[in-house]
């Protein structure tokens, strides 16, 4: 297989474009989900990371498409190291971080992974339909999508490419970033993209001397935000250095802390994107 570079972004499968394409792939996936921020920092790719993971523990087929052109993290956070391919029918060849997982990312066309991405909106709606309509995803069950912070072109264009994708807003506690969480949630009702839930990260910390909560940025913001909009509030996940260190270290924080609060919260929230029969 050859390696798929970043300088072959404009250039297509023959005869074929991107808009194409992605109906036919589109086909063969289940649920869609786009995890958006209104701001840095609230930790929405880890979120991205550990819900892809938790749905493939429990036996699912799952797609994480990093559509962070600028700031990609995912393959760092899953220990991903390789480039991406394309097969013999000229199709992008995800990275499989185990069977059942596969990833797209920015980051694995990048062989200096420091080189900064200096693109306009064109050239990022191309990538990002390539990584929809041109990646050999195969069947699956569901499609995480981790987006860049804000209300820009990348969320802009996966609502457009993908309309029955839901979001799931991802906030802290703290009012600075409730603030800014509902500028998301604007966004989403203007271009009519279903919003599946608020989840509020960093909420709490269980002190490993003590045992006592301390809520360090505070707590029940994003819930009383949710209730406030008329959104389902999907759950709290506690915050814990442990999660850091696996993400720096791209190993999985579920699997090496499966007894952790933050692991059963994932977990419960992931068993809520499971259609019901």
């Amino acid at each position: 297989m050859k390696h798929f570079s970043k300088s072959r972004i404009a250039s297509h499968m023959p005869g074929q474009k991107p808009d194409d394409l992605v109906p036919k792939t589109l086909k063969k996936i289940g649920r869609k989900f786009i995890v958006m921020s209104g701001k840095g920092g609230v930790g929405k790719t880890s979120v991205s990371v550990n819900l892809a993971i938790a749905l493939a523990n429990m036996g699912y087929t799952v797609g994480l498409m990093d559509v962070d052109i600028h700031g990609p993290d995912v393959p760092r956070m899953l220990g991903l190291d390789g480039m991406l391919t394309v097969d013999l029918d000229k199709k992008i060849v995800p990275i499989r971080y185990v069977d059942n997982l596969k990833v797209v990312s920015m980051e694995s066309l990048m062989p200096n992974k420091d080189d900064a991405i200096i693109w306009r909106g064109p050239i990022k709606q191309t990538v990002i339909k390539q990584f929809v309509g041109e990646v050999s995803w195969g069947v699956l069950d569901f499609l995480v999508i981790d987006s860049p912070p804000g209300t820009g072109d990348e969320p802009l264009t996966v609502a457009k490419l993908i309309p029955d994708a839901l979001a799931i807003i991802v906030t802290t506690p703290q009012e600075v970033a409730l603030a800014v969480i509902r500028k998301s949630i604007s966004f989403c009702r203007t271009v009519n993209m279903g919003i599946w839930g608020i989840i509020e990260n960093m909420s709490g910390f269980i002190c490993p001397h003590c045992g006592k909560n301390i809520d360090i940025f505070g707590t029940g913001g994003g819930e009383k935000t949710a209730k406030f909009h008329g959104i389902r509030f999907l759950g709290r996940i506690p915050f814990d250095p442990d999660m850091v260190n696996c993400g720096d270290q791209g190993v999985s924080f579920q699997h090496l802390h499966a007894q952790s609060p933050i692991t059963g919260a994932f977990i419960r929230i992931a068993e809520r994107m499971i259609p019901k029969n």
